[in-house]
């Protein structure tokens, strides 16, 4: 998280700047500050090279030939000047550079430049230097391309959206990444599983005292000090790789930013579109972290041979390239649509199966359908599994809450299923955990038991006092044109009846208001109860049974409350009693219609 109010505020004030300036569209206003920050940092490692060299140290063969191409130069021209020069110059020589500027620079031969304004360009330069990037830590430098990042706050195409970073950290987690573990998202969009797989590997090699964590829970102070020089190149070099299909390649340059600014200084990121034929990876990653798109065009014809060519489901067809991606041991953690869950057509139930069957699957997470709003409403799971290991029972955990409201607000609330879902996780195989947390729910359900009677004896009370207050209040008002002989006395069991109304009536309010405060008793009780029984296993046969279905719901089982239902036998003598007194009314009417 950006803690800064001052460099939060610097991004809000550009990026209103870019939209008023024609960039509406979130993810070409990204694509266009990439650009600036890549010109910008190109200058920066140009300047520490002639520093290093006019201190005698190696000398490295200039990036720039012409100092009129350099950031240095160009934007503290004439805004006129500064445009042309960029459009016509600069931009050009970028889109040339190709591997001598890293993998950004390669992903730059088919760039547009869009800013056209020749205001708007300097200014942009002006709230660059003004963020003063380089001299932020590398913590800052990745919060603030992040917080960039959410302001794509409108869904993709394809069923493409940004995972929200609180379960990208949650599924990292989950999985743990280990130093010289190769990590891999072949539908990588920004990146944000590889850039959260990077952070946890230094945050776990951290020492603690050089940690911090902001009030979302994000580390800071993030050095891994504990890693090897061997095990931090081959994190550099060969620790991370993703890829993606956006041919425009805009989603690979602000992967590639993302990256770079979160310290993977040269990203394994590239293009590719990862279930056609042409894309024949297998076995060559430790572990699969990934949302793939749910929905979209697929060319059945161009689908590689080794996934199920008849299938149009990309999400199905992903979950089988995972499987192909990992070596033997390795394990993985996706998200999918509920339908990969329980869905019944032959495509859906053999993936099921196979992950079943041929590998282990460890986990499902079943999560809210709020998760993705604004983007969609859809609701998703979590697949956790371990190529080639045997099934034996599998691990569930049913998440109601995230942090957030499930509304397309999407606001922080109390309510947060994911500290407790870790904690389970990690100690899913612990007897002591799972000891202790049976003890804690046998002791709530003896503690809400006698709560739960009362409360049914209270709705017994309610619903006999609204019974007699009908009554009185039927009597009080009963036709009264009488003969005056009888007249006093009727007078006399009508006062009589409404205050019995009255009586049954602040019984009733008093009895309202004691259930009301049981409730307040019962509820914390039941919230815990329930939280506690949202993770459980289920058995490798219990699932088959079932046709290999892993909804949560099939398994879960929930303790039903007493619902309170007067007896039978009351409610007719109640409805007898109830049947005199309309008759009582009518013969009074009667007598009356005939006086």
């Amino acid at each position: 998280m950006l803690t800064d109010s001052q460099l939060r505020s610097k991004i809000d004030a550009l990026w209103d700047k870019l939209w008023s300036g024609g960039l509406s569209n979130p993810l070409d206003a990204i694509e266009q500050l990439s650009f600036l920050l890549f010109l910008k940092q190109l200058d920066e490692r140009e300047q520490d090279a002639e520093r290093s060299a006019r201190l005698g140290r190696k000398k490295s063969e200039p990036l720039f030939l012409d100092k009129e191409l350099r950031w240095s130069h160009w934007s503290q021209l004439a805004a006129e000047k500064s445009l042309a020069q960029v459009k016509e110059k600069v931009f050009p020589f970028l889109k040339n550079l190709g591997a001598k500027a890293g993998s950004f620079g390669e992903q730059m031969a088919n760039a547009e430049f869009k800013i056209n304004k020749p205001s708007l360009l300097i200014e942009a330069c002006k709230a660059i230097d003004g963020l003063e990037i380089s001299a932020q830590n590398q913590d800052v430098q990745g919060d603030l391309y992040e917080y960039l990042l959410s302001k794509l706050n409108t869904a993709g195409t394809n069923g493409q959206f940004r995972t929200p970073r609180h379960v990208i950290r949650m599924m990292v987690k989950m999985l743990d990444p280990k130093p010289g573990e190769r990590v891999c998202d072949p539908a990588a969009g920004t990146c944000g599983f590889l850039v959260n797989a990077w952070q946890h590997l230094l945050e776990s090699h951290t020492d603690p005292r050089d940690l911090s964590f902001d009030e979302e829970g994000w580390p800071h102070g993030l050095t891994g000090s504990k890693l090897t020089r061997d095990e931090y190149d081959f994190a550099q070099t060969d620790g991370f790789t993703g890829f993606d299909n956006d041919s425009g390649m805009t989603m690979l340059r602000i992967g590639s930013m993302n990256l770079m600014l979160h310290g993977l200084n040269s990203p394994r990121f590239r293009y590719a579109d990862t279930l056609s034929k042409n894309f024949n990876e297998e076995r060559g990653y430790d572990i699969v972290l990934a949302n793939p798109p749910f929905k979209g065009a697929i060319d059945s014809a161009d689908v590689n041979p080794s996934l199920p060519t008849k299938c149009k489901k990309t999400e199905i067809l992903f979950l089988h390239l995972f499987l192909r991606l990992l070596e033997n041991g390795g394990r993985a953690a996706v998200i999918v649509p509920d339908g990969v869950l329980f869905g019944s057509s032959n495509a859906h139930v053999d993936v099921r199966k196979k992950l079943i069957e041929e590998h282990r699957l460890d986990g499902v997470v079943s999560m809210p359908s709020g998760v993705f709003r604004p983007y969609a409403g859809v609701s998703t799971a979590v697949l956790l599994c371990t190529k080639g290991a045997a099934t034996e029972r599998i691990w569930f955990y049913d998440m109601e809450h995230d942090g957030f409201s499930l509304d397309d607000k999407r606001q922080r609330v109390p309510e947060n299923d994911i500290p407790d879902l870790l904690a389970c996780w990690q100690h899913r195989h612990d007897a002591k955990f799972q000891k202790k947390r049976d003890a804690r729910l046998a002791e709530l359900q003896r503690e809400i038991a006698p709560l739960k009677a009362d409360r049914l004896q209270h709705h017994a009370t309610i619903h006999r006092l609204k019974f007699e207050e009908v009554v009185a209040e039927s009597s009080h008002h009963a036709p009264r044109d009488e003969p005056k002989a009888r007249k006093t006395s009727n007078e006399h069991s009508a006062h009589h009846a409404e205050r019995d109304g009255d009586d049954a009536r602040a019984a009733r309010e008093q009895a309202e208001a004691e259930l009301a405060e049981l409730q307040s008793r019962i509820a914390p009780l039941e919230q815990e109860i329930n939280q506690l029984g949202r993770q459980f296993w289920v058995t490798k046969e219990q699932v088959v049974a079932q046709n290999y279905d892993l909804s949560a719901s099939r398994y879960r089982q929930l303790e039903q409350d007493e619902v309170f239902h007067e007896h039978p036998a009351v409610t007719l003598e109640r409805m007898r009693a109830l049947e005199q007194t309309a008759e009582a009314q009518l013969k009074a009417l009667d007598k009356m219609l005939k006086a």
